[in-house]
């Protein structure tokens, strides 16, 4: 049911993007994506990863089975930057806690969205946060 309320809100999004642009449908996007991690979707994040790199970083079973230990405690975004036309870069603190040992840890995701003309949508060209860091 989350997947289908994703891809319906990414494609709500695009129907957007030709009357308020590329720079709105980024601050959409990142939103949407920034809710679906604080939510705890992990792999619904997937979304949201350029289709290119998609396949590649589907999390295995056990890498599922992982993910849902963790619960998101916090999204803050330490800092922004239009690197070109077409390309944005940010750097978040994503604060996660580990649903058996109660124990709170952070993770810092340096992200890489990318705008696809053709698809009239912003991509995650850096993948899903690498949440095995210590």
């Amino acid at each position: 049911m989350r997947h289908a309320l994703i891809l319906l809100t990414l494609l709500l999004l695009g129907a957007c993007a030709g009357k308020s642009g590329s720079t709105s449908k980024l601050q959409e996007t990142l939103y949407a994506y920034q809710s679906t991690i604080r939510w705890g979707d992990l792999t619904g994040a997937l979304a949201f990863v350029d289709p290119d790199l998609r396949e590649k970083q589907a999390p295995s079973s056990l890498e599922e089975r992982r993910l849902a230990q963790l619960q998101v405690a916090g999204y803050y975004v330490q800092g922004s930057q239009q690197v070109g036309e077409g390309e944005y870069e940010q750097i978040v603190e994503i604060r996660l806690v580990n649903r058996n040992t109660q124990v709170e840890r952070s993770v810092i995701d340096r992200q890489t969205w990318r705008w696809s003309v053709e698809d009239k949508a912003w991509w995650l060209t850096s993948g899903l946060p690498d949440f095995s860091q210590r």
